[in-house]
């Protein structure tokens, strides 16, 4: 498998796509709003990328977080809240707030699976902190780090009840960032003992099996490069002191924070120690060029993606959608 995750441009894979999805073979893709369209036709879509591999297990990734973040939409999808309203719950009666995320947590997971999508971008376990960008804002669980990781534990609990994997982010924090990495490069330059506040929900859930590491400049740990590029930061902060042992990619490489051709970000990520990058624009001539350049996913990232995708513990006995979603409801109607 190549250590590489794509997207696609449209609801159905064009000849082009196909011919290249089967020749580089890479470890999963990820899905956005031009690619669904309704459930009949997502159920199709994922079950063409399968067939490209013959693998059953294939990670199909999508954003769905809720709020402002989903890429599964009304009126085809139900809509979903977005981390501040557990965060409000949490305030008043946090052992409800941890039950609601957990519920809508499941709820969502029902959702995805329906459509063969077993990856969730979520949690995220930035901390939210005072005068940064919004780019991270409501989408936050709370400005408290021990509150953020109960939250995003119930999250990662109830995505798994479902068979739906999690992904913790964005490692080693987004909430200080000033600006959007989207757009620029986001410098931070906080010192370590304020740093220890982000890196604590990511501390507490350092077993789960999947991350996604931010492009930001920390200058208290790399001064020259960003942290999805920083052996540094990978090496020393993510591996080692999280204790992260997960399957770690790169935020979208994309993402104007980095510098470069495609291909020059993919190399230098995965040189820094990233398992897999990924790209989600779906431009073919973008994703051609990372093939070209890029070799397989390493023994240690091969056998890290296998663990996450047996992580799932699916409760068959569990609440179905619509039970998941009242006791989300009523639980929520309480804050």
């Amino acid at each position: 498998m190549q250590a590489a995750i794509y997207s696609l441009a449209g609801a159905e894979l064009t000849d082009d796509e196909r011919a290249l999805f089967r020749d580089s073979d890479p470890a999963g893709y990820i899905l956005f709003k031009r690619n669904c369209v309704d459930r009949a036709q997502l159920s199709r879509l994922t079950d063409d990328l399968r067939s490209l591999h013959g693998r059953s297990d294939l990670a199909v990734l999508i954003d769905q977080e809720g709020g402002r973040v989903a890429r599964m939409k009304p009126p085809e999808w139900m809509a979903f809240p977005a981390g501040e309203a557990f965060d409000r719950l949490y305030r008043t009666a946090p052992s409800s707030a941890i039950e609601a995320a957990r519920s809508n947590a499941r709820a969502l997971a029902l959702m995805l699976r329906e459509v063969g999508v077993n990856v969730d971008c979520l949690p995220v376990l930035d901390v939210r902190q005072e005068g940064a960008s919004d780019i991270v804002g409501d989408r936050a669980m709370g400005a408290e780090p021990m509150q953020v990781a109960a939250l995003g534990r119930a999250v990662l609990d109830g995505l798994a009840s479902a068979g739906v994997v999690g992904v913790v982010k964005h490692m080693p924090g987004h909430g200080r960032a000033l600006v959007d990495s989207h757009h620029e490069l986001p410098v931070v330059d906080a010192g370590v003992d304020d740093l220890a506040i982000d890196l604590e929900p990511f501390e507490r859930l350092a077993a789960a099996p999947m991350g996604m590491v931010a492009h930001i400049l920390f200058t208290a740990w790399d001064a020259e490069r960003p942290s999805s590029q920083s052996p540094f930061v990978i090496q020393e902060i993510i591996r080692g002191r999280i204790g992260f042992d997960g399957f770690l990619m790169t935020d979208d490489i994309g993402m104007e924070a980095l510098s470069g051709t495609p291909g020059e970000r993919a190399i230098a990520s995965l040189a820094a120690g990233c398992d897999v990058v990924l790209h989600c624009s779906g431009k073919f001539d973008e994703m051609a060029e990372i093939a070209a350049r890029i070799g397989a996913l390493t023994p240690e990232a091969e056998g890290r993606l296998a663990r996450a995708m047996a992580a799932t513990l699916i409760d068959d006995d569990g609440p179905d959608f619509a039970e998941a979603v009242a006791k989300r409801d009523a639980l929520l109607a309480r804050a």
